[in-house]
């Protein structure tokens, strides 16, 4: 009993440490750089471009709303069973958040794979260049 209750605390311990330090899906997506004028000249994007990559984010927009309120409520559900002391409960909680999570993410990644599929290799090179000097003066470590 007391080894499955160390157990319970660990993972809730790991789950609050992921929390928040985790962007979520919303947070993920600081800007539409595609709509950034200097990004668009950098870039060479055509207006077929720009429109497609929009049309890529709008298709998967409700999506990953629907997935983070799924995430949302398994944690809120966690925290619930944490509190209440519901051991065996929290344990097969766990499973859920994290199916969530990993339901996002997997959603967000095929988002970012077809964005990514309507530039040119040399666009996404310095797609990724830009984007990374941005975060590094923001003092972003993560991504």
């Amino acid at each position: 009993m007391n080894s499955t209750r160390i157990t319970v605390w660990r993972y809730a311990a790991v789950l609050a440490a992921l929390l928040v330090v985790w962007p979520d899906a919303a947070s993920a997506q600081r800007f539409k750089w595609w709509q950034a004028d200097h990004i668009q000249r950098e870039l060479s994007l055509t207006k077929e471009q720009v429109t497609r990559l929009e049309e890529v984010f709008q298709s998967y927009l409700p999506i990953l709303r629907k997935q983070k309120d799924a995430l949302d409520a398994a944690e809120a559900e966690f925290n619930r069973l944490v509190a209440k002391g519901d051991h065996t409960a929290t344990l097969t909680q766990v499973d859920v958040v994290e199916a969530a999570r990993a339901a996002l993410n997997k959603s967000r990644a095929l988002q970012l794979v077809y964005m990514r599929r309507v530039l040119t290799a040399d666009q996404h090179a310095k797609l990724t260049a830009i984007l990374g000097a941005e975060r590094e003066r923001r003092g972003d470590r993560a991504r």
